[in-house]
């Protein structure tokens, strides 16, 4: 197999969630371009019309489900859907999150369920519906987990406060070593990615008050831009990475490395 064939996603059909936008459409932009036919999920049909739309006009075979992964009864009519209009999966890249700020002290017990049920829960019982019902059959799956570096260590003194955010992507991370771990013997591989800080509608408050401050403790002293998730992504969603597993690969800049 030469490299080329190796990274090509031709055939395949991916589920991205959190996919309208963001992170998650980055991914999707990536997959749709080696070949990967993409269904996206998010809350608003509007901004996911906009994004096949616009995968569309670059080539891209996408598909759109609006859903709300953070209620856990929406999960199974989601798979069923999407499972439904694919025929199979073979690649679920586990986007969909949200974040909220207050001091721990303070934090909205709401909020927090909130978060865990979309960050943790969500994305416990679409892995599973889509591995059960999709990749355990058919003896292979990619899954690929959009953590943070956020679950990699706490924050800085004086800096965020996002205690449920951090919790919940920890988990995620922990979640993709005992995957990893268990479904390795069907040919699923599960790994995720750690961003750093890239310029989002969800990170726009945040960034708004400490961008220059981060960008100072950045070794590559710049943001992550709308390009720098695709080659990581391709790579554990494709053949390229059938021999990694359970590992999570910060793209940070290298801010988790000094």
């Amino acid at each position: 197999m030469s490299v080329k064939q190796a990274f090509d996603l031709g055939g395949r059909k991916a589920i991205v969630t959190g996919g309208s936008r963001g992170l998650g459409l980055q991914i999707a932009e990536a997959l749709g371009e080696m070949g990967a036919e993409v269904l996206l999920a998010a809350r608003k049909q509007d901004e996911l019309d906009a994004a096949v739309a616009h995968l569309a006009k670059t080539g891209v075979k996408a598909h759109a489900l609006a859903a709300d992964l953070g209620r856990p009864e929406a999960v199974q009519a989601f798979a069923d859907a999407a499972l439904a209009r694919l025929g199979h999966c073979d690649i679920l890249v586990n986007n969909a999150g949200a974040t909220w700020g207050a001091p721990a002290a303070e934090h909205p017990l709401e909020a927090w369920q909130k978060l865990v049920n979309l960050n943790l829960t969500g994305v416990f019982l679409l892995t599973q519906e889509i591995g059960r019902r999709s990749m355990i059959p058919r003896r292979y799956g990619r899954i690929l987990i959009v953590a943070s570096i956020a679950g990699l260590r706490g924050n800085p003194p004086g800096t965020n406060h996002t205690i449920a955010y951090n919790t919940t992507k920890g988990g995620l991370v922990n979640f993709t070593r005992a995957l990893a771990g268990e479904w390795g013997e069907h040919g699923i591989t599960v790994n995720a990615l750690a961003p750093g800080f890239f310029p989002s509608k969800m990170t726009r408050a945040t960034l708004a008050a400490i961008e220059d401050r981060v960008k100072e403790r950045t070794p590559l002293h710049r943001l992550g831009d709308d390009e720098d998730l695709k080659g990581a992504a391709v790579l554990f969603c494709s053949d390229a990475g059938k021999h990694i597993t359970g590992q999570i690969l910060a793209v940070d800049g290298g801010v988790t490395a000094v």
